[in-house]
């Protein structure tokens, strides 16, 4: 008995085809990426002054009279703008951004999966913009008054352009980091990791936690402090909160599978049976009668 011969193998090509067209994909969607924030950036520059001044009000309007910022970089008065420019850009294009690596990714997800991670992005982008905009209107305005407040007798308060606009953005992600925290606390329940009310028999640690974090990213005043302690405490009991619906309503779709799924009692056997009966001898009796009438 001869054995057949071997299969030949697919070419190479055809075997990294579907690797290599991943990879162009990926490649493509970064490039309308770079493209959106580019197209942005291109569109803002001209106002790229006005846009730094907006961004160095919070702090410039509570500046002596005789004082301002200053640059002391020779190259500063000119990148520092451009880079405030570019950074409003991506903030900006982050929906785009987010789009594009959404469309990427939910092709290789399950369905219920894609049902959870499309709406986590919404909202933790939105809460991220939500927390660089409490960093803006509460934050700095309470940072500037407390600093230019406390300055020493004979020193003038006149910060640096760039070291101010690091400080700003160093802000703006803490804050916005900071206001994750819902999120973050579901997709702990999410995977299993913890459950709500193990969740909630921490809280006392939790608003200790978030006073510390408090107290690190904000002025050394209670003020401050606590404008960004409560806001932190009660993202997190909305986190608890979100994830208890998720789990009842996760909890009732399983119920009604496992009702679907479960073997029927005797009653419900014989029912479905006189049913089946009942169906066959109406419609024995249709053919019948069919029958009948053919002879007739």
């Amino acid at each position: 008995m001869t054995t057949p011969p071997d299969k030949p193998e697919a070419p190479v090509e055809d075997q990294e085809q579907p690797f290599m067209s991943h990879l162009l994909e990926l490649r493509d969607r970064l490039m309308r990426m770079v493209l959106a924030v580019l197209v942005i950036f291109l569109a803002l520059s001209p106002f790229a002054n006005r846009i730094f001044s907006l961004l160095a009000d919070p702090l410039t309007r509570h500046l002596p009279a005789d004082t301002s910022l200053i640059a002391v970089e020779v190259i500063a008065p000119f990148l520092i703008p451009l880079k405030a420019t570019l950074v409003l850009a991506i903030f900006i294009a982050m929906p785009y951004i987010l789009n594009q690596a959404w469309a990427f990714i939910a092709p290789g997800l399950y369905r219920h999966e894609r049902r959870m991670v499309l709406p986590l992005m919404v909202s933790s982008t939105l809460l991220f913009y939500l927390g660089a905009a409490f960093a803006y209107f509460v934050i700095l305005p309470l940072l500037s008054i407390f600093l230019t407040g406390t300055a020493p007798e004979g020193v003038a308060v006149t910060p640096d352009i760039g070291k101010y606009l690091d400080f700003e953005l160093m802000l703006f992600f803490a804050f916005g980091a900071a206001f994750e925290v819902p999120v973050a606390t579901f997709v702990l329940v999410w995977l299993g990791m913890t459950t709500p009310e193990a969740l909630a028999s921490k809280r006392p640690y939790v608003v200790v936690g978030a006073f510390v974090i408090g107290m690190l990213l904000t002025p050394p005043d209670v003020i401050s402090q606590t404008l960004l302690a409560l806001p932190m405490w009660l993202l997190f009991e909305v986190g608890i909160f979100a994830s208890r619906v998720f789990l009842r309503r996760r909890a009732a779709a399983a119920g009604e599978e496992d009702e679907e799924d479960r073997p029927l009692t005797e009653a419900e056997m014989d029912e479905a049976l006189d049913r089946i009966e009942a169906e066959e001898a109406a419609a024995g009796g249709s053919d019948a009668q069919e029958d009948g009438a053919d002879r007739r």
